[in-house]
């Protein structure tokens, strides 16, 4: 597995698979639970407000919406899920793929947790690790409790491609 377009396909494969894991995840807390997570459509109009020049809102619910912003924010938030897959693969070598263990996803997804800590949240109002939301260390812990799961789903998802394609 030493092509590059093969290993990048494969972290493509990954990346989404664990996306969706972590999509379940939102999806079972959502209706089991009450409890909401990220409005696609938010994250599209952040991503929307970019090309204008505007990277930090007070409140992005408030910021004006954009045209298709809830398919622009699912599509990035795949775009996201691949990019970290495909950092996985970067630091820990496509031979990952042929043994995968749970430790190096874990390490990446919490590394990862740099993007809404620093830039997401602060970005759409939410200050930095969602310190100006009414419940800072729940929000936090949310985030944590995501990007476990994307960890997980990172190495469910390799397993799955090895059981499927061998």
């Amino acid at each position: 597995m030493n092509n590059v377009p093969n290993i990048l396909a494969q972290a493509a494969a990954i990346g989404m698979g664990a996306t969706m894991v972590m999509d379940l995840w939102a999806m079972l807390l959502r209706r089991g639970f009450g409890v909401a997570s990220l409005d696609m459509a938010l994250l599209g109009r952040w991503i929307g407000h970019l090309p204008r020049g505007r990277v930090r809102h007070r409140s992005i619910a408030q910021a004006a919406p954009v045209n298709h912003e809830r398919v622009l924010g699912w599509m990035a938030h795949y775009s996201i899920g691949v990019t970290f897959a495909v950092l996985l693969l970067a630091v820990v070598g496509p031979q990952w793929l042929d043994h995968p263990t749970l430790m190096q996803p874990l390490t990446v997804a919490y590394a990862t947790l740099a993007a809404p800590f620093l830039v997401m949240q602060p970005a759409m109002g939410s200050g930095i690790a969602s310190s100006r939301t009414p419940r800072p260390n729940v929000a936090r812990l949310r985030s944590v409790a995501t990007h476990t799961v994307y960890g997980i789903g990172l190495y469910a998802a390799a397993w799955a491609r090895l059981l499927l394609v061998g």
